[in-house]
């Protein structure tokens, strides 16, 4: 369930705002004369959501590029090749 506060509980309750945005790794809804105003999160909650699409897309343009060919790969083969490279490296 989402949390809904006042816009000025910001201003009067930041401690309090900080402490739920971090407590439950959630966003928090701030409300202006009873409207959607603007929301409010951690770091931490910002940076897994931007991960989160990062990797969504990612997914997306991957099913997108398996759809128009039809070559296929191995992963055991893919994984000796990858392993030999990275041994090379070395």
């Amino acid at each position: 369930m989402p949390h809904i506060r006042p816009v000025t509980d910001l201003r009067n309750k930041f401690s309090d705002i900080s402490k739920l945005v971090h407590e439950k790794e959630e966003p928090i809804f701030l409300t202006k004369n009873g409207y959607g105003d603007m929301v409010v999160m951690s770091i931490e909650t910002y940076e897994k959501m931007n991960m989160d699409n990062m990797i969504f897309e990612k997914l997306k343009e991957a099913v997108i590029v398996a759809e128009s060919t039809e070559e296929r790969y191995d992963f055991d083969k893919i994984s000796k090749e990858m392993r030999e490279k990275l041994i090379e490296r070395l």
